[in-house]
């Protein structure tokens, strides 16, 4: 998606108010400055609260309306108190991208089940307690969008990864659940990035020669950037999507596209 395409007589966000879980780095902060950028009024959320002031004062330079608030997507009360305080400092929520989340390793014959919950926690249960509060803010107005952040492990498994794989098929399959039961005051979209660098996945690209193979794996020969799932959202959010709920958009450069590319055709 280009610049200009981004412009907010293109996506008509201007001055609609949005909610980004998970807004303190990564695809949460590139996605926050998308928003700025096409005329949003932001409400940040993050547990890290000064990753989440950080991003407010990146889009303060800019002259967008922002604000950041402390909340756990895990925690039902911290993230009424978060859905309470937006609402009276900022106004009703319009827009929410659900992005919150966590990897963690563990193969399924041990993980244990304390670490199984804690990432369905945050994974699966925040998304639906974020979409409850702030849903509500949306249905009193009569219109909103929500955008929810899987993962192409959501459709294909990640081994040693725990809940990970599970968590993000949860996100899709509720996003579908929200986009019937909600309609047709909001709508309900998910992203799926495939191999994209973030804080999170970034030490994976310490260890020499994983980004050239990662790369060469991929039809657009390079490894994502947050960029590109925040132009994705930002889409699914506006206007130009008015038409589009219950879907699931893969960014993820055409990896998902390789698997028969990946057996030996001798002769070919």
């Amino acid at each position: 998606m280009t610049a200009a395409m981004t412009a907010p007589s293109w996506l008509g966000l201007e001055g609609r108010i949005c909610v980004i879980t998970g807004a303190g780095g990564g695809i949460g902060r590139a996605t926050a400055l998308a928003f700025a950028a096409a005329g949003a009024k932001l409400v940040l959320l993050d547990r890290d609260e000064a990753n989440a002031d950080l991003t407010r004062a990146m889009i303060a330079k800019g002259g967008t309306e922002a604000i950041a608030l402390p909340c756990d997507v895990a925690d039902p009360a911290s993230v009424a108190a978060a859905g309470e305080k937006a609402g009276r400092l900022v106004g009703r929520c319009g827009v929410l991208v659900n992005n919150a989340g966590v990897l963690r390793a563990g193969t399924l014959d041990s993980v244990p089940l304390a670490e199984w919950n804690a990432l369905l926690s945050i994974n699966l249960t925040g998304y639906l307690l974020c979409a409850q509060v702030f849903g509500r803010q949306m249905r009193a107005a009569g219109r909103g969008a929500i955008v929810h952040i899987a993962s192409i492990a959501g459709s294909e498994p990640q081994a040693a990864s725990g809940a990970y794989s599970a968590s993000k098929a949860g996100v899709k399959m509720l996003s579908q659940q929200l986009a019937v039961e909600w309609a047709p005051q909001i709508r309900s979209n998910v992203v799926s990035p495939g191999l994209v660098e973030t804080p999170m996945s970034q030490a994976f690209y310490a260890a020499e020669g994983v980004r050239e193979r990662r790369s060469a794996m991929t039809p657009a020969k390079r490894i994502g950037r947050p960029e590109d799932i925040a132009d994705a959202v930002l889409f699914l959010a506006s206007e130009r999507a008015s038409f589009v709920t219950g879907q699931e958009l893969l960014v993820d450069g055409g990896f998902s596209q390789m698997l028969m590319s990946l057996i030996p055709r001798p002769g070919f």
